[in-house]
């Protein structure tokens, strides 16, 4: 198969409609009936389901772009071929669209064994329905095939093959990965982040909306802050628009991947901090992944019984702040969310900055990467663990789209703010800051010690007490010291510019 095209490879499945042994596209109900030998039903009446593998398999994952394919690499993708086109096994095939837009939309096909319907009841639910179109791109995940996860990604034909997990975040993943690569072929950039648009009055009194992006690796605050409606009042507003997967255009359209829902983390999940979540979870429509859920359906979202990456597919209708669209017009404002100590609570970044702010991606491992590793400090560059090539380009990629664009940038703290007496940003502030930055009623000031600028007044908080300075004994050396870190980090991409270099803060 070494030596294929794409449109060989594909042509090597069956086509779903005709072959008898295979299911195609049986609705959202059927997929749960197939799953009843799995599920534990909800006091919502919605299904919860354990998997084996808790999280994505990061280590075992490799591209024919990044990675060195041998005869092993691809006898993975026979194997999964091989299996879709025997007619002892019974084959489960669901077609779903990820995005909406016309340059960039991509119809996705899955292939799985049917006692794991699971996976596609989850998945089916995040994308929209599509049928009889010959799919763009196509995963194979067998969760029995393999003792150890061996994830394997063929981008220029469109093809993943999962062996050995059972975790719906990779069958989720493989298609975004992809998604997000086209968008790259086509002058764009892929982004793991969520978007919003917010409603605000002028000072004519007239209504202008402003088009925000948030990255940040999961389990870091992103859906929350897509999610805030801001505490605006109407006819001003806030509502998500994207929550985890979008595509920059040079046109400075940002479009949205995933249609139908929402694939959130649930532990801690509280009525009174985050309702609307909180009753998109408890919806009969929701499915739950690897949440502690009691014999008499009783759901615990606090308890992590089965790790700590617990998870919902929610559907986007059951959320209040949800757009009816997928898509952004226009692009104003880009944040990247951190939990670097070292960080104030806000910073506004110039292109080059914004352009370092994209290939630190600071924040900390969260159960949804390597549980093992959960809390410590890593960089994942745009905080997007699933880039197919060059990192160093798309580095400057992003710089040259923020700056054609004009789009502000910032880098916003939603940890803490210090290593000697921190202070928390709580979410009060945090939100005090978005409205702010959003209104562009925020006074900014230099901070030559860190080399930003940072808040000088936010309307509504104390944001001197955030001063990194204060919580921080000798501010000076710590910061050179990072900045030396940080500028031996960047020296590894050799295709990043060098300007960008130049700019570490």
């Amino acid at each position: 198969m070494k030596d294929m095209t794409p449109l060989q490879r594909m042509a090597d499945f069956p086509n779903p409609e005709t072959a008898d042994h295979i299911t195609y596209n049986p609705s959202i109900s059927d997929l749960r009936s197939f799953s009843a030998h799995l599920e534990t039903t909800t006091e919502f009446g919605s299904p919860s389901y354990v998997s084996a593998y808790r999280s994505r398999s990061a280590a075992q994952t490799a591209t024919a772009i990044d990675d060195s394919f041998d005869r092993e690499d691809y006898t993975v993708v026979e194997r999964a071929t091989e299996w879709v086109n025997d007619p002892r096994n019974e084959v489960l095939c669901v077609d779903r669209v990820v995005g909406r837009h016309d340059e960039v939309s991509a119809v996705c096909r899955l292939f799985l064994p049917k006692a794991y319907a699971r996976i596609a009841l989850a998945w089916a639910a995040l994308l929209e329905p599509s049928h009889g179109v010959e799919p763009d791109f196509v995963t194979v995940q067998l969760p029995d095939a393999a003792d150890e996860a061996c994830i394997r990604v063929l981008p220029d034909d469109g093809l993943t093959v999962v062996l050995g997990s059972d975790y719906t975040g990779e069958a989720k993943k493989s298609f975004l990965r992809l998604f997000m690569h086209r968008a790259k072929q086509m002058g764009g950039l892929g982004l793991h982040a969520g978007s919003k648009r917010v409603r605000l009055n002028d000072e004519s009194g007239a209504l202008r909306e402003v088009g925000q992006l948030f990255l940040g690796l999961s389990g870091t605050g992103k859906s929350t802050l897509t999610s805030h409606g801001l505490w605006l009042d109407s006819p001003e507003g806030a509502e998500m628009v994207q929550d985890d997967v979008c595509a920059l255009l040079p046109s400075g359209a940002v479009v949205g991947s995933e249609g139908g829902g929402l694939y959130i983390k649930t532990l801690g999940l509280d009525a009174g901090e985050q309702p609307e979540l909180y009753e998109a979870a408890t919806d009969e429509r929701a499915v739950l992944e690897n949440v502690a859920v009691d014999d008499d359906g009783s759901v615990q979202f606090d308890e992590p019984r089965y790790g700590r990456n617990s998870r919902a597919v929610v559907r986007r209708d059951c959320l209040e702040s949800s757009a009816d669209g997928i898509d952004l017009d226009t692009v104003d404002q880009i944040f990247f969310i951190t939990r670097n100590p070292l960080m104030p609570p806000i910073a506004k970044l110039d292109e080059r900055q914004a352009a370092v702010a994209f290939m630190l991606g600071e924040s900390i491992e969260t159960s949804a990467g390597d549980p093992s590793r959960i809390g410590e400090s890593i960089r994942v560059v745009g905080t997007n663990p699933f880039i197919i090539g060059s990192k160093g380009e798309e580095g400057n990629r992003f710089r040259e789209l923020v700056e054609s664009l004009d789009v502000d940038c910032f880098v916003i703290n939603t940890g803490v703010v210090g290593t000697d007496d921190p202070i928390d940003v709580g979410v009060e502030e945090t939100i005090a800051i978005l409205e702010g930055v959003a209104r562009g009623t925020v006074e900014w000031t230099r901070d030559e010690t860190l080399g930003l600028t940072i808040p000088e007044h936010v309307s509504g908080i104390d944001i001197g007490q955030f001063a990194v300075g204060d919580h921080v004994e000798d501010v000076s050396g710590a910061v050179e010291s990072l900045r030396a870190e940080r500028r031996t980090y960047l020296a590894q991409f050799d295709t990043l510019d060098q300007d960008i270099l130049d700019a570490v803060y």
